[in-house]
């Protein structure tokens, strides 16, 4: 059939199949010819449609599956669904007044009807227009959420900037993963990309479209030319879609939001594409038949080959994705052989002129993408609702299609053939040695030769002449010992008891033994003994048995197990061969000519209404696979894509797979210049108004760049002024102002940006207290300890001198902590700042006026030596010139102590609370700490502490208060279930993204933990307030993106002196080092 007549025949086809799809959402009968039977009885009266099937269903009960064979009737449908069946909306046909309620139903469907000859949408753009609205809606929805629930940008511009020609992510903007997932797909095959980009419109419809579809379509494609470009040429690291999104919303109507299959997107976003391309070819084909660029990227032709009620047929179709049943089936290819053969085709090979039904399907004309739609959802008549099916389904990275070919149909036949013969002398082997493998006619069943071989030993065994049970005293108690009974021993008698678990002589107790004692047998304790006593038997033994008899069945068991075992070689070889033989039955060359390679898989994870969606695509450049999610575009695996997709053991598996011609690389290839022969990248594979889109684009992200550098400059020299001030004031009040700050100590900055609270530079808050303080008086020690010492060992009595020997003592102290290995409890960088300085290798300057800081201490003036000695440190360091020490790199690498301290007392505190199971409360504290000392870890190793420390109680708090949330949801209350969702809504999701965005392995299966948890209450019965919550909260859950969502302001820190944060440090490592290890 042509593409003209296809497209004359779309409108009337689509108006049918209009109507097949109300009678079966209204009925729910799924049978094809049922549905078209009713419409031929009824003469496209709907109303009598109902009445005929709703008649006809009371009578005969629906069947369970579909059989397809309006092929023979229908001439063209592209979007044949071959094999798959469409969920149905179950709707009580039960009432007991059953004519009222056909009325009702024949009202609806007449307005129904009505509306599609007005306004010429059909349902399935209803469909597309529902789930639009619904993303729509929800992206609305976001902007008036509280600002824990928000998807924010963050508000520095670098983090949003593109490195290098990174690929552009699309950002998520509300429940639209499902059109990143696919555009990415689409964006990545070069030839559609170079088609999108270098389309233009017809030049008549620059004045006025000629109707609807032009008015719709015409818009949308310059909206997706835009998309493209920015994703080829912008600077940001992902760009927003809501403009492209928006035109599909204002091409419908519906005021309807409910979540629909994205296939039907797809379909829908390929149909527009088509009509798009079709105008532009029409207007320029000057006489010649347009060739539509979409029809032949997409779509290809197969033909169907059978016999209906006895009458053959043969017809050729159009398909664009080609759908598969999933459900029982292991891999693609099973998949594609069950849908290309449907019902009984035994009457297609003969010559008899049978009854039978069936078909074959024969691709005369494949696409050079070929997409396979996976239906992996399915509707529950029983429960009334969609249920998606986990099964696991393998597909290959390549794919040979030679054997579905129509010119190869006689060879794929006797190939099918001689599979099919194989397969049941497969059965049959299979059944033979499973009765080898399962010997025996109870309920247990035991390998044949194990069998023999367990007669063998027991025919083998020691002969004993006594009855098992006649070689035992029946008045020795269990015990071990004569002439006691069994009661329980007593306190008193409990002293006895160690003799009894030791067999040597010399183990008894220090009091004489008894009678009793004295005359004790030996007892087997298995539990306390390493081996048996010599005379008791290993196995159960034959008690009578002559040497002639032994000889006799020990050579008849020898041969039979010999003989077992290699029976069974033979079967397991058998078996082995035949597997290979129907492996390997398409490997010829003949059968490899047609290779399709994988381009991209389309993933979904969780249930049937509710998900998120992402793509794994292919780059053959860099030959590796690359994982799109929404904004986050990272380098992944095989291995990845497997696991995420294969399905079977979590709630992701792969929707779409789409292959591309491995004969045909203009699919993937990049443009070249026609002068200079250079790969075309960048800004210059697009054309001039789209050159000049992306550069209006760009330069208004440089500005918002510019803008934030200012901003943040002007910050930081508000900041230094600041610095510079309060030292000057500190250095002017002196001793006012030591009252002052002796009021209120600070020992910490809490705020992630510290200079506002900074203190006086060469007064650093935890190297010297205006007043001696609890947190100052351990420093004041160690400078006493070190100046008694160097005066003990320095000859020369001047204080210069002694400041001189103090100094390298206190250094050379402070040098063995650093260097010293220490148990977890213990961390010497909390004591002091040199060891901490030393650890990260700050400069020699910074140590050297870090150290004359703290023996300038003011408190150090209690006698005339150390007096004088603080005199001179004080001279020394107004002596030091600005040029050198760098006073801003002083000031940073004492703020870089604030900061650790200040991480240190926020995991501190999050894992007492943690210890005390307030998890509430525990997670912002362990959030805060494990980010902070992130940023920590990034500039140097002993920067903070232990990454994988961290995340551990991070993750485990997150988890135990999902574990918390979803038992206040199980109670059903309605107070405990709304604590139990606000838990969840509040604390646990917005942390989610924090652990999917690195990636690590624990961290994901801890997300898959959670969410696996809240799925599982979707096959539950609960009451309908409940569900309605789970379906809302849901789609929270599941969203994959790791665009970090804003938090709660840090929470506040309890002020520690020195030793006392040392103390609490010491006491909660030491807790937590004594709980379980498994999986920290």
């Amino acid at each position: 059939m042509t593409v003209e007549q296809n497209v004359l025949q779309q409108h009337s086809q689509k108006h049918q199949q209009t109507l097949l799809n109300q009678l079966r959402e209204v009925t729910g009968t799924t049978d094809v010819q049922l549905l078209q039977q009713a419409l031929q009885v009824s003469n496209g009266d709907l109303a009598e449609a109902v009445a005929f099937l709703t008649e006809k269903n009371a009578k005969v009960p629906q069947q369970d599956e579909t059989t397809y064979y309006q092929t023979s009737q229908v001439a063209s449908d592209r979007y044949i669904s071959v094999g798959s069946q469409a969920d149905t909306n179950v709707i009580d046909l039960t009432g007991d007044d059953k004519d009222d309620l056909q009325r009702a139903i024949a009202l609806s469907l007449e307005e129904s009807n009505r509306a599609f000859r007005e306004t010429g949408i059909t349902d399935e753009e209803q469909a597309i227009s529902r789930v639009l609205e619904a993303s729509i809606a929800e992206n609305k929805a976001s902007l008036k959420r509280t600002h824990t629930e928000v998807w924010s940008d963050s508000p520095n511009p670098h983090d949003r900037k593109r490195i290098d020609n990174c690929p552009v992510g699309l950002k998520n903007v509300g429940n639209t993963c499902w059109f990143s997932a696919v555009i990415q797909s689409l964006f990545n095959l070069l030839e559609f990309q170079r088609l999108v980009l270098n389309y233009s419109p017809p030049a008549r419809v620059h004045d006025l479209p000629r109707n609807q579809k032009e008015h719709r379509n015409l818009p949308f494609m310059q909206e997706l030319r835009n998309l493209f470009s920015l994703m080829v040429g912008s600077k940001r690291k992902y760009v927003d879609p809501s403009r492209a999104v928006e035109i599909l919303k204002d091409a419908f109507k519906s005021s309807e939001s409910q979540q629909q299959d994205v296939s039907e997107f797809t379909h829908k976003l390929l149909d527009w594409l088509e009509d798009a391309f079709q105008m532009k070819a029409e207007e320029d084909r000057e006489g010649e038949k347009p060739k539509n660029p979409m029809v032949e990227l997409f779509y290809g032709r197969f033909l169907a080959v059978g016999v209906l009620e006895g009458k053959k047929f043969e017809n050729t179709e159009m398909f664009g994705q080609y759908p598969l049943q999933v459900n029982g089936f292991k891999d693609l290819h099973e998949c594609l052989e069950a849908a290309m053969i449907e019902g009984e085709i035994e009457s297609l090979h003969s010559a008899e002129n049978s009854a039978r039904s069936g078909q074959e399907h024969w691709f005369t004309e494949l696409p050079p993408v070929l997409t396979f739609e996976l239906s992996r959802f399915e509707f529950n008549q029983a429960l009334g609702r969609p249920e998606k099916i986990h099964n696991k389904l393998e597909f290959p990275s390549m794919l040979y299609m030679d054997r579905y070919m129509d010119r190869n149909r006689e060879i794929t036949r006797i190939k099918r053939e001689e599979i099919r013969r194989l397969k049941e002398h497969l059965t049959l082997l299979q059944q033979r040695l499973e009765r080898y493998l399962s010997y025996g006619s109870g309920p247990k069943r035991f390998p044949l030769a194990d069998v023999l071989q367990y007669a063998m030993e027991f025919a083998s065994s020691k002969p004993v002449c006594t009855s098992p049970v006649e070689d035992i005293d029946s008045s020795a108690p269990p015990g071990g010992t004569t002439g006691q009974q069994l009661p329980p021993p007593s306190i008193a008698e409990q002293d006895s008891l160690p003799p009894l678990e030791s067999s040597g002589p010399a183990s008894g107790p220090t009091t004489a033994p008894t009678a009793a004692q004295q005359q004790r047998v030996p007892i087997h304790k298995p539990f306390t003994q390493s081996r048996l006593p010599p005379d008791l038997p290993m196995h159960p033994a034959p008690r009578h048995i002559t040497e002639e008899e032994l000889r006799v069945l020990e050579g008849c068991l020898h041969r039979w197990r010999s003989e077992v075992e290699n029976d069974t070689r033979d079967l397991q070889g058998s078996i082995t061969r035949i597997h290979r033989t129907i492996e390997l039955m398409y490997s010829d060359k003949s059968m490899m000519q047609v290779p399709y390679r994988l381009h991209a898989v389309l993933v979904h994870e969780g249930q049937a209404n509710a998900g998120h969606y992402w793509a794994y695509i292919y780059d053959p450049h860099q030959r590796c696979w690359m994982k799109y999610n929404d904004i986050s575009v990272t380098k992944s695996s095989w291995e990845e894509l497997v696991r995420d997709s294969f399905g079977g053991y979590r709630n992701a598996s792969a929707y779409c797979l789409m292959y591309i011609n491995e004969k045909k690389p203009f699919l993937i290839e990049e443009e070249f210049d026609k002068e200079t022969g250079q790969i075309l990248s960048g800004m210059d594979k697009l054309p001039p108004d789209l050159k000049q889109y992306v550069k209006e684009d760009n330069e208004l992200f440089d500005k918002e760049i510019e803008e934030w550098d200012t901003l943040q400059a002007r910050k930081a020299q508000q900041e230094k002024l600041a610095l510079a001030t309060a030292a000057a004031a500190a250095a002017a009040s002196g001793a006012s102002s030591t009252s002052t700050s002796s009021s209120s100590p600070q020992p910490m900055s809490i705020e992630s940006s510290p200079p506002d609270n900074a203190v006086p530079q060469q007064d650093p808050e935890y190297m010297e207290q205006p007043s001696p303080t609890n947190d100052s008086k351990h420093l004041q020690e160690d400078t006493e300890r070190a100046i008694s010492r160097a005066a003990a060992e320095q000859e020369e009595r001047s204080p210069e001198a002694l400041l001189n020997a103090a100094i390298k003592l206190e250094y050379a102290r402070l040098l063995r902590f650093a260097q010293e290995d220490t148990s977890p409890e213990n961390d010497y960088r909390l004591q002091h700042i040199i060891v901490y300085f030393i650890q990260n290798q700050a400069p020699k300057k910074i140590l050297e006026r870090t150290l004359l800081t703290q023996f300038a201490d003011r408190n150090l003036a209690f006698d005339e030596r150390c007096k004088s000695i603080m005199n001179v440190a004080r001279a020394k360091l107004d002596l030091i010139k600005p040029e050198e020490v760098n006073m801003d790199e002083y000031e940073m690498w004492h703020q870089a102590y604030r900061n650790f301290r200040e991480t240190t007392i926020f995991m501190v505190t999050g894992l007492e609370l943690f210890q005390k199971t307030n998890y509430v409360e525990a997670l912002m504290y362990l959030i805060y700490s494990y980010q902070y000392n992130k940023e920590l870890l990034s500039k140097g190793l002993y920067r903070g502490h232990d990454e994988e420390f961290l995340g551990h109680y991070r993750r485990e708090c997150l988890l135990k208060l999902n574990e918390q949330a979803a038992a206040m949801f199980e109670s059903g209350e309605e107070p405990e279930v709304t604590t139990g969702l606000g838990i969840m809504n509040e604390l646990v999701v917005p942390c989610i993204p924090l652990l999917l965005v690195h990636d690590t392995e624990r961290d994901l299966l801890a997300v898959e933990d959670m969410r696996n948890r809240w799925c599982s209450y979707l096959g539950q019965e609960m009451e309908s307030n409940l569900q309605e919550k789970l379906t809302d909260f849901l789609p929270k859950l599941l969203d994959c993106s790791t665009e970090i969502k804003s938090f709660h302001d840090p929470p506040k820190l309890p002020t520690y002196t020195t030793l006392e944060l040392c103390e609490r440090f010491s006491r909660i490592m030491a807790a937590v080092c004594r709980a379980p290890t498994e999986g920290r």
